[in-house]
């Protein structure tokens, strides 16, 4: 996965995580980090593909199988919880340019 795409996918990321980290703990969608990367791993084949840090020190990472297409985005808080914060398919790595400086795209 290209810079340009990562810097973009945590960037939107970031945007809607504060919300829906609390949304996401309220829902209970969270457990000790290596029990939800067990689980990824084990029950979906997924991988870390990208990580970040986000605000107030939690870290911000994307799981994906390039096999079954899954994906999952989780949030890990400075005390070890990790939520899941969005997952779907059809997960793909892409490498695209960013435009022209001057052009707005």
């Amino acid at each position: 996965m290209n810079k340009a795409l990562l810097n973009m996918t945590i960037g939107l990321g970031l945007m809607t995580l504060a919300a829906q980290q609390v949304a996401a703990q309220q829902n209970r969608n969270c457990a000790p980090r290596e029990a939800v990367i067990e689980r990824l791993a084990s029950g979906y084949g997924e991988t870390r593909q990208s990580i970040g840090l986000g605000s107030q020190g939690a870290v911000v990472e994307i799981f994906a199988s390039t096999e079954t297409g899954t994906w999952t985005i989780t949030v890990t808080t400075p005390n070890g919880t990790t939520c899941l914060v969005a997952s779907g398919q059809s997960f793909e790595q892409l490498a695209e340019a960013l435009p022209p400086k001057g052009n707005d795209a």
